[in-house]
C-alpha cells in the first residue's frame, strides 16, 4: 500500500464525514493507488516518448486528462 489509512481517513474528514468504515477507507484506498499507478505508468511512458528520462509536469498533466 502506497497510502496510509490515516492519510485517506483525513481526506474523507476534510470533505466532512463525521464517521467512515474500515472496508470503504481500504476500497478508496485501493482505487486511488491502481489510478495512481495506472498516471505514473503513462507519465513514464511519455517521458519515455519524448526521449526524456525524467517525468515532468506536462507528462503527468497529460496523462491524468487522458483517463
Amino acid at each position: 500500500m502506497y497510502f496510509k489509512k490515516a492519510t485517506i481517513k483525513k481526506l474523507f474528514k476534510d470533505a466532512g464525514a463525521s464517521r467512515v468504515s474500515n472496508k470503504a477507507l481500504l476500497l478508496f484506498q485501493d482505487m486511488i493507488e491502481k489510478q495512481a499507478y495506472k498516471t505514473a505508468v503513462k507519465s513514464v511512458n511519455l517521458s519515455k516518448h519524448a526521449k526524456r528520462k525524467t517525468v515532468e509536469e506536462s507528462d503527468i498533466k497529460l496523462a491524468a486528462s487522458s483517463d
